[in-house]
């Protein structure tokens, strides 16, 4: 039996609605551009998938389960690769997810997809899902199918019966997840929205109702899709509610319908209805430009009657915007400059040696370093224009006998610049033979090096360039605070951080770099950082086929 843990903080958060200062675009634009370069020709459609379930088993002793979605790949090997997560909805045995998945449709291919279904017991308020441990949840059953099945049924929805394979307990039902898909909307367009209520109807006892509403769009086969939920206001039936942006994505076009429910926040997840009405886009735009409310209505029992209601939705902001993807800035001159660091430690062993992650064979077999340079040099050298890099190393006896944390990798003291991924190759294989590893593993001056870089160009180059520093390293890292302080102090600067591991080390440290856990990286004096600039990727997963290096590099860039 699982724990009866349940979230109410991560219950109550908004859910799709994006911050308005945030893109709510999940396509990567960056992958596709880099894939569509290359000569792949785009022979798919981008479809996005809708996922419901009904009937799921109930693991929690005191309430019931917290369910989220993991969907995946099977590649051809058997091996899954995670396309993407839900939210969690707390309570719930019946759930409606908000978050969708996006994935390519390739005619000619046949795509499998498998769906796993977990009671998450553990926090999820402010923790990006990605990041939740899967083995600290309960699995509530999975389902498989292949994307063409989906697709091609009249409604583009599937249901599917939840299995649970490797317990012999076939005789209970586990329930049934329904996946439905929809062609995406290619557009840029975006609606930044506030909105307020008034005279709510009080459905609690003995204090007010915890508002909150859900938006819902209307769709072609019938039925509706939620597409996002604002946060809950407790304790107030005038509520207005924080700024978010919707996407013509999310609502499809301004005259479609879209069903807007305003709910009493329940713990137990029976969230009662206050009242409903609806709405398109350009009948809440009316609303805005006349300043007034619309009433909600209660459906009544009897059909094709309803209660008007005295509770009144009033939309306080409507603007429209229009949102820039990755290869806007790039196609209109905005340039980005790749730097690269490598590890020249003594953790990665004697280079002499073939047990060594520098070592070099005599029979042209790339090492481990030699690899990363070329898988991940060919993805991102493919965004400088010039294909000029600056390329260091760190943690190497240089000629004199000098530990250097920040050396010009190819030798010259003048210019630590060489010309593509091959210069890159040329001056690392030179320096294996000049510089001795050493150590201790300090990131602090590559990071605080390239920082200034980037800082120096906010003034010079009028805020048109943007800093990429890649760094190589086995992951045994020993100024971890004094990294994290030079990371924090640069989080405010046009520079992204992209850390690869080799071997097969503890990457634990870099982990805490790579804040995918929500929170973001404290430095010693207390400052928080602005963003997070950070993506680290471990090459034993690309290799394995875990992950794409293209995905996993460009998966945090573009915003």
């Amino acid at each position: 039996m699982g724990a009866c843990f349940s979230d109410m903080n991560g219950a109550k958060q908004a859910v799709g609605a994006q911050q308005a200062s945030t893109s709510n675009n999940n396509d990567n634009d960056a992958v596709d551009f880099f894939y569509t370069a290359q000569g792949f020709q785009p022979l798919f459609t981008q479809v996005e998938l809708s996922l419901s379930a009904s009937n799921l088993l109930d693991l929690d002793i005191a309430s019931k389960s917290d369910p989220m979605v993991v969907v995946y790949a099977k590649k051809g090997d058997g091996k899954l690769e995670e396309l993407g997560r839900t939210e969690v909805i707390m309570n719930c045995l019946n759930p409606e997810w908000i978050e969708k998945i996006n994935i390519a449709f390739h005619f000619e291919i046949v795509q499998p997809l498998v769906f796993h279904v977990y009671d998450i017991d553990t926090t999820y308020h402010h923790v990006p899902t990605k990041t939740l441990k899967l083995n600290d949840q309960e699995f509530l059953g999975e389902a498989s199918c292949t994307l063409s099945e989906i697709v091609t049924k009249p409604s583009r929805s599937l249901t599917l019966k939840l299995l649970i394979k490797s317990q012999n307990i076939s005789q209970r039902n586990q329930g049934a997840i329904t996946i439905h898909a929809e062609e995406t909307v290619a557009a840029r367009s975006a609606v930044e929205i506030i909105f307020r209520c008034s005279h709510l109807d009080n459905k609690d006892r003995f204090s007010k109702s915890d508002p909150f509403l859900r938006i819902s769009r209307v769709v072609e086969t019938g039925g509706s899709v939620p597409i996002c939920k604002t946060e809950v206001i407790d304790n107030n039936l005038n509520p207005k509610w924080k700024p978010f942006c919707l996407s013509v994505q999310q609502f499809g076009s301004k005259d479609n319908p879209l069903v807007i429910e305003c709910f009493d926040f329940n713990s137990s997840g029976n969230h009662v209805l206050i009242g409903k009405m609806q709405k398109s886009v350009a009948d809440l735009k009316k609303l805005y430009h006349e300043k007034k409310g619309a009433n909600f209505v209660m459906p009544s029992k009897h059909h094709g009657q309803e209660k008007v209601l005295k509770g009144q939705l009033f939309v306080d902001q409507y603007c429209e915007k229009e949102q820039f993807s990755f290869i806007d800035y790039i196609s209109s001159g905005f340039e980005l400059n790749i730097m690269v660091a490598v590890d020249f430690t003594a953790s990665n062993g004697n280079p002499q040696q073939p047990d060594s992650l520098h070592y070099i064979s005599g029979s042209g077999q790339l090492n481990s370093y030699q690899k990363a340079i070329m898988e991940v040099g060919e993805v991102i050298q493919f965004y400088d224009s010039d294909k000029r890099f600056l390329a260091w190393g760190f943690g190497g006896k240089i000629p004199g006998g000098t530990v250097s944390h920040c050396f010009n990798l190819n030798g010259n003291p003048a210019s630590s610049e060489v010309v593509g991924v091959e210069g890159i190759m040329e001056a690392y294989a030179s320096a294996l033979h000049t510089v001795r590893l050493s150590g201790p593993t300090l990131f602090g001056p590559v990071i605080n090096k390239a920082a200034q870089m980037a800082a120096d160009s906010l003034s010079l180059y009028n805020s048109t360039k943007y800093y990429v520093l890649l760094i190589i390293t086995d992951g045994v890292v020993t100024d971890l605070q004094e990294s994290i302080n030079a990371l924090v102090n640069a989080s405010d600067l046009p520079l992204s951080i992209l850390i690869v591991g080799v071997g097969s080390a503890d990457f634990t440290s870099m982990e805490v770099l790579d804040a995918d856990n929500g929170r973001r990286l404290q430095s010693s004096t207390g400052r928080v950082a602005t963003r997070d600039i950070v993506q680290f990727v471990p090459m034993v997963e690309v290799h394995s086929g875990q992950i794409s290096v293209v995905q996993a590099l460009l998966e945090e860039l573009p915003n």
